[in-house]
C-alpha cells in the first residue's frame, strides 16, 4: 500500500515536472518568435496551475508521512519528493519571469541575436528532465552528468553577460533591454541550478555522498 502511494507520488511529480519544463519553454519561445500570447499564457494560466499542483502534493506527501508513518528508505523518497516539488515551483516561478522580460522585449527591437539564449534554455530544460529521470530510476550516473552540465550553462550566462556589457557601453539606449536580456539568462541559469540541486540529492540517495558542485544560487 505504501509502495503503491509512493509510486503515485513520483507519477504526479513527473508530470507537474513535465508541465514547469513546458512552461519554461513556452516563454523562450515566446520571447524568440515574439507571440505574446504565449508569454501572457504563462503568466495568467500556467503559473496559478503550477502554484495548485505545488500545494496538491505537498498535501499529499505531508498526508503520506502522517498515515503510513514511512521508513528509512521510503523516508527518504517521499521527502525527496517534498523536496524537487519545492524546486520546480521555483522553476515555474522563473518562467514567469521569463515571461515578464519577454513581453517587455518583444515590443521594441532586438539588441543583438538571440544565439545563446536558446542553447541555455535547451541545455537548462534537459538537464531538469535528466535529474528527474535520474531520481525516478535512482541513476547516480546521470545525475552526476547533470552535475556536469551546469557549468556549460554557466559559460554561456557569462557570454551572453559579458557580450551584452559591450552593447550597453557602446549604445546607453540599449540599456534597459540588455538588462532584460541578463534577467532572463539569470532565471535560466537557477532553473539549471534547481535541476543540479535535484541530482545532488539523487547521489545523495544512492549513494550516501554529500556534494556540492555549484556555487549557491542568487536570492
Amino acid at each position: 500500500m505504501l509502495r503503491e502511494r509512493i509510486k503515485v507520488l513520483k507519477d504526479e511529480m513527473v508530470s507537474y515536472a513535465i508541465f514547469v519544463q513546458g512552461m519554461i519553454e513556452k516563454s523562450v519561445k515566446g520571447l524568440l518568435t515574439k507571440q505574446k500570447e504565449l508569454l501572457k499564457e504563462v503568466i495568467e494560466k500556467d503559473e496559478p496551475f503550477a502554484n495548485e499542483e505545488e500545494i496538491k502534493i505537498e498535501e499529499m506527501c505531508i498526508t503520506t508521512i502522517a498515515k503510513f508513518e514511512p521508513k528509512a528508505k521510503l523516508l527518504r523518497e517521499v521527502l525527496m519528493v517534498l523536496k524537487i516539488n519545492n524546486d520546480l515551483e521555483r522553476i515555474g516561478d522563473h518562467a514567469v519571469n521569463i515571461a515578464d522580460s519577454g513581453l517587455y522585449l518583444i515590443e521594441r527591437p532586438k539588441v543583438k541575436p538571440y544565439i545563446d539564449l536558446p542553447r541555455m534554455s535547451d541545455e537548462a530544460i534537459g538537464m531538469l528532465k535528466d535529474s528527474i529521470d535520474a531520481f525516478i530510476n535512482e541513476d547516480a550516473k546521470l545525475a552526476k552528468d547533470v552535475c556536469e552540465r551546469d557549468d556549460i550553462v554557466d559559460n554561456l550566462r557569462n557570454q551572453i553577460s559579458r557580450e551584452l556589457i559591450t552593447y550597453m557601453l557602446q549604445d546607453p539606449t540599449t540599456i534597459e533591454r540588455a538588462l532584460h536580456i541578463v534577467k532572463i539568462s539569470q532565471n535560466i541559469e537557477r532553473t539549471a541550478d534547481l535541476a543540479t540541486n535535484i541530482a545532488e540529492d539523487v547521489i545523495f540517495m544512492v549513494e550516501g555522498k554529500i556534494i556540492k558542485h555549484h556555487k549557491e544560487e542568487e536570492i
